[in-house]
């Protein structure tokens, strides 16, 4: 392949999207974007194969040589640097606990050789939207991913800062404690369900489902969610001193809805600080795994991926 071609891979708890990136620009290749339903409970074979299909399709867009870079935006828990699956526990693909993704999946790439760089799923979104876009303007970003989980990176001159001294251990936010249990409780789909089911007694699939009733109990999910995430983040703002928050993920498409008091509670605590809703999705993962293969991106990164 190229050496200013890489591909970048979204892993997805429901499917795969492969696309070719190029490190130069930054930019997906027309034409190679393919997605992949996943069945996240099959066995690591099927996984795999499942895999290998969008990926393998990419290679074909772009490549007639052999040598394969290939990036990954990878959900935790997983040994970044070594590329080894830790998934337990945690609902998806605890097929592939223990598991080594560069030996096991390398088997159905349709290349020579390849090799796999590996970066945390919200880190790689962050990275991508702060290259492009309104946040190339800023120098010191906080990326936040609002899905079934809760994601973040910090950014500072296009780098996920990690071990930073103004970050919290890892550079994460989801594990930090809030209320009764972590930020991981209250910042995702399944506490907006739980919340409105607590006022309604009406279970609802998802945020989307909630942001259409419209109504008085919806509204105060909404208000608390938004109140709920100012309280919790406010002291890492005052640490990090972002310029500008970008929001990404299902749950940040109901914006209209929690950011007017995200915001009211962060200017209150006298934080000046600019708010982006990303419309990249997972064009914006896939372009920060695919950039691992730009090299002076990769020296600033490459000691700092979290081994979980």
């Amino acid at each position: 392949m190229k050496n200013n071609i890489a591909i970048g891979v979204d892993i997805g708890g429901s499917h795969i999207t492969s696309a070719a990136v190029d490190i130069n620009t930054l930019e997906i290749i027309s034409g190679t974007t393919h997605s992949v339903k996943v069945n996240n409970k099959a066995t690591k074979e099927d996984i795999f194969l499942n895999w290998s299909q969008a990926i393998n399709k990419t290679i074909a867009d772009v490549s007639k040589e052999t040598d394969v870079h290939i990036g990954f935006a990878m959900p935790g828990p997983f040994h970044y640097k070594t590329g080894l699956a830790m998934f337990e526990g945690n609902d998806k693909y605890e097929n592939l606990y223990n598991v080594s993704v560069p030996n096991e999946l390398a088997k159905y790439i349709n290349a020579s050789s390849v090799n796999m760089r590996f970066i945390n799923d919200a880190t790689a979104f962050g990275v991508g939207v702060s290259a492009m876009g309104k946040a190339k303007n800023y120098s010191k970003t906080i990326a936040v991913t609002l899905g079934t989980g809760f994601g973040s990176a910090f950014i500072k001159e296009g780098v996920p800062q990690v071990n930073a001294d103004d970050v919290p251990e890892g550079g994460c936010l989801w594990d930090e404690p809030y209320k009764d249990g972590i930020g991981d409780d209250y910042f995702s789909t399944r506490w907006c369900i739980k919340r409105y089911y607590e006022l309604t007694s009406k279970q609802v699939h998802g945020v989307k489902d909630i942001a259409e009733a419209n109504d008085a109990h919806s509204k105060q999910v909404f208000t608390e969610f938004g109140a709920n995430m100012a309280e919790f983040m406010i002291p890492f703002l005052q640490k990090f001193k972002p310029e500008l928050i970008i929001l990404g993920g299902n749950v940040s498409l109901a914006h209209d809805f929690f950011l007017p008091t995200l915001k009211q509670k962060i200017s209150e605590a006298g934080l000046l600080v600019d708010f982006e809703i990303s419309k990249l999705m997972e064009d914006a993962a896939i372009i920060g795994s695919a950039k691992l293969f730009d090299l002076h991106f990769w020296e600033h990164v490459k000691n700092d991926l979290p081994n979980l």
